[in-house]
């Protein structure tokens, strides 16, 4: 289970533009344990602790060369302050337990389509979780998203759950699937006015420039008439 959960945790780590590395070395503690493992059984047997050392050494090693080790830093975007980053770290963490939370509570009705509803809306939410990433100013506006709504949407689901395993309340279903219904649409507004936001300051930043590089021309065609 510790290689499963280092494995997963290097995937995530992988998937995000700022993200904190694990917090457990968890696939070097695999590789040490079989490593371990592989030296006591070798004790057991005809060989001698010398030769079962090797043993364990030999099996930890391979178990490295095969899977790697665990991400050793924090990944980081270049430009931005290592405040605003971890605030953007601890949202994102705290958005992505939400969404697994939510996802681990329907999936226990192993209901395909409710699986389908919930994976496409884990989806919408991520593409705002990836524009904050890649740019932290906007933060601001999609924090409430990331935080109380996908709170509620994990209170929502979890009761859900526990109400439909209970009794299939159709009612309820239709309430649940209509809440999902909703929450897609204003996450998917709320991301495209980012975005829109994001080229906006873009489009501000090239006609600054624009216009410090007209004076320069100016600036530059004075000279040559001085001379």
């Amino acid at each position: 289970f510790l290689l499963r959960d280092g494995l997963r945790a290097e995937a995530e780590w992988r998937a995000r533009a700022v993200a904190r590395r694990p917090a457990w070395p968890r696939k070097m503690m695999a590789s040490g344990l079989t490593g371990i493992g592989v030296a006591l059984a070798a004790w057991s047997g005809d060989g001698g602790i010398i030769g079962a050392a090797l043993y364990g050494l030999a099996a930890s090693g391979l178990h490295v060369a095969a899977f790697g080790i665990d991400p050793m830093s924090d990944k980081r975007i270049e430009g931005v302050d290592d405040h605003q980053q971890d605030r953007v770290a601890k949202v994102v963490d705290e958005a992505e337990s939400y969404l697994a939370q939510m996802r681990e509570a329907v999936s226990a009705l192993r209901d395909r389509r409710l699986d389908e509803r919930v994976t496409a809306f884990q989806a919408r939410a991520r593409e705002m979780i990836r524009t904050v990433e890649r740019d932290p100013r906007d933060l601001t506006q999609a924090r409430r998203y990331l935080g109380v709504y996908l709170m509620g949407a994990r209170d929502a689901s979890v009761k859900f759950a526990d109400l439909w395993s209970r009794n299939r309340d159709s009612a309820a279903r239709a309430e649940y699937e209509s809440l999902l219904t909703d929450l897609d649409a204003n996450f998917a507004a709320r991301t495209e006015t980012m975005l829109l936001s994001d080229r906006t300051d873009m489009d501000i930043e090239i006609r600054v420039l624009r216009d410090r590089l007209a004076r320069e021309g100016v600036v530059a065609k004075s000279e040559e008439g001085n001379e």
